[in-house]
């Protein structure tokens, strides 16, 4: 088996992404499998017609990466690949799309509405404003006061074409990994400045992540029902990452990624090595499953 690893693209996760597919080359290659690795940017179909690999690993985040368009092409391309198709890759990078799909099947997310430019929003202070069609909390804001909202729309209405605005949730957040359809150990998040924005996931070291944290069973039970109720609905596969705040109601859906990150920072690697399944062995499982699931497939 060799895997081509693309890694890179155009969005502005581009050096997560870089980070994520040079881990991944890293431990495959450790795995004793020949391993291509690429940096991309917009990859056409003819181009990737040229690189060699049995099974295609794309380690891209964001709109274009991990949104759709490179998945088309991976279709069209038609060697097996780790990750969800095209559909359900555009679905889950919607973050209001996706809201309303998980909302259907009893999934609980925090109130919140799309912004039009020069419509007011309905909801109560404090919210949260971010692109609906992004990731890494690119862009997010919080805002407590109505000179806030003002400002952070001033900002990001200026070259984001889709804005969402949430209730914001005063909790503890958390995430659930999810491999082949199966939970990995929840995670605790605990940022130093509690905010979790892209300065606390990849470029600080002061963020805690705490594997099995103190809640109650019935907390714990929750999330991972509804992050396996996302998976189903959404229709994922091979791996994905569910976030959620919970406060004392409960836990509230936020999103979910359907290929998480790879770095040194990144939560899916951290639970996977609580759960005894080392780098290596998370990402050979991973390729091999694409691979297997094209040999299965209906010609």
């Amino acid at each position: 088996m060799r895997v081509l690893v693309l890694k890179g693209g155009p969005d502005a996760e581009r050096e997560v992404s870089i980070k994520s597919g040079a881990q991944v080359a890293a431990a495959l290659a450790r795995a004793n499998v020949k391993v291509e690795e690429i940096t991309i940017d917009r990859l056409s179909l003819e181009v990737l017609r040229t690189l060699p690999g049995d099974v295609i690993f794309p380690v891209l985040h964001g709109p274009w990466g991990e949104g759709g368009p490179l998945q088309d092409i991976l279709e069209q391309d038609g060697r097996p690949y780790v990750g969800c198709g095209p559909a359900s890759a555009r679905l889950a990078m919607d973050k209001i799309a996706t809201k309303k799909v998980v909302e259907r099947v009893g999934v609980p997310t925090p109130a919140s509405c799309e912004l039009q430019i020069g419509e007011p929003i309905t909801l109560k202070l404090p919210l949260v404003i971010k692109p609906s069609d992004d990731g890494s909390s690119v862009d997010l804001r919080i805002c407590h006061s109505h000179n806030e909202v003002a400002v952070a729309r001033q900002h990001l209405e200026s070259h984001r074409t889709r804005l969402l605005a949430e209730e914001f949730i005063q909790g503890r957040e958390f995430t659930v990994g999810i491999i082949n359809g199966k939970v990995l150990p929840l995670i605790e998040i605990k940022p130093h400045n509690g905010i979790y924005d892209f300065q606390a996931k990849y470029l600080r070291d002061d963020t805690q992540y705490i594997l099995n944290p103190d809640i109650s069973l019935e907390l714990k039970d929750a999330m991972n029902n509804y992050s396996l109720m996302c998976w189903k609905v959404l229709e994922l596969r091979d791996v994905a990452r569910v976030d959620f705040m919970a406060d004392q109601r409960g836990p509230w859906f936020l999103e979910v990624n359907t290929m998480p990150g790879f770095t040194d920072h990144s939560l899916v690697p951290k639970a996977a090595k609580h759960a005894g399944i080392s780098m290596e062995q998370l990402v050979l499982d991973l390729a091999r499953g694409a691979l297997n699931r094209a040999a299965k497939s209906p010609v």
